[in-house]
């Protein structure tokens, strides 16, 4: 990420995520595979769109995200972990490194899943900078983002997902579910600790709606495209387990079209968000950017 305030978030978010590490109570056993995880090189997007989303309002409100960015992270964390156990992808890569089942043991990965999904609430409760009015809105949105509501009902829409079954409606409801939902989450958190009015929430979870289709379909390319040292993880897993994705349902060049359909949409709101609250909103622009297809 070229980005000088991308980079500073970056480096504020880190240095947060090594104290609340550093000064938990967990025994070394479980916090071990934990911290693999969580320290495994992930490039942090969504705590840095709800970090980078409140500096927009005030670069006061930026320690006041932090927390609740952590937590994002642990439920990010604990989702990736689980998805790459057998009974999921079965991946064996993450981030240029063995999974955490392949690291440790599967029994003990499912655990440190466990952990951090749970944890992730408690950060949020003791956060000392945010009322308890907001923490319980952030609670809740949270919890709906990541459960049965979100995240987790597209995981299992994703793995029962059939080929021959699944319109295009149904992918992107899989994917807004499954991907978008944590996206979401992150704008709504910047919005909540920021009390923005409904509206001006309203557009910037649009935005976080067309960013996150787009980076599934950008994943589900290079999938295709991509190699292991570009994408840190196996590729032409997507085929070989036979989910359905956009270069699957709709191929290849279509599927571009659809990335780019995306990143269009979002650069719209951003530009009327600017334009509407005199705030410069272009400065997410910078997400969208990270996903644009390099020529060969």
């Amino acid at each position: 990420m070229e980005n000088n305030l991308l980079t500073t978030l970056r480096t504020l978010f880190d240095s947060a995520l090594d104290d609340q590490i550093r000064y938990v109570m967990t025994p070394i056993e479980m916090l071990k595979p934990m911290v693999y995880s969580l320290k495994n090189g992930g490039k942090r997007l969504r705590p840095l769109l709800l970090l980078s989303t409140l500096s927009i309002q005030s670069t006061d409100l930026i320690k006041s995200g932090l927390k609740s960015a952590i937590a994002l992270e642990y439920i990010h964390t604990y989702s990736l972990i689980h998805d790459d156990l057998p009974a999921m992808d079965d991946d064996e890569l993450r981030r240029g490194q063995p999974t955490n089942h392949i690291q440790f043991d599967e029994a003990t990965a499912i655990l440190a899943g466990d952990a951090l999904l749970t944890d992730a609430f408690g950060i949020i409760v003791v956060d000392e900078l945010l009322s308890d009015e907001i923490k319980t809105k952030l609670i809740f949105e949270l919890s709906r983002s990541a459960g049965s509501h979100g995240m987790v009902a597209g995981q299992l829409s994703d793995v029962k997902a059939d080929i021959n079954q699944t319109e295009f409606d149904d992918l992107v409801t899989i994917h807004s579910l499954k991907t978008g939902k944590l996206f979401t989450f992150a704008i709504k958190a910047a919005a909540i600790i920021a009390m923005l009015e409904e509206n001006e929430m309203q557009q910037l979870v649009a935005f976080s709606e067309h960013f996150g289709r787009a980076y599934q379909i950008h994943n589900d390319i290079m999938d295709v495209e991509g190699n292991e040292v570009s994408t840190g993880k196996s590729v032409h897993k997507d085929e070989d387990l036979d989910k359905v994705t956009y270069p699957i349902l709709l191929g290849l060049e279509q599927s571009k079209i659809e990335l780019n359909k995306e990143l269009t949409a979002g650069r719209d709101i951003l530009n009327q968000l600017s334009q509407q609250t005199q705030k410069d909103y272009g400065q997410l622009e910078v997400f969208l950017n990270l996903l644009e297809l390099k020529e060969a």
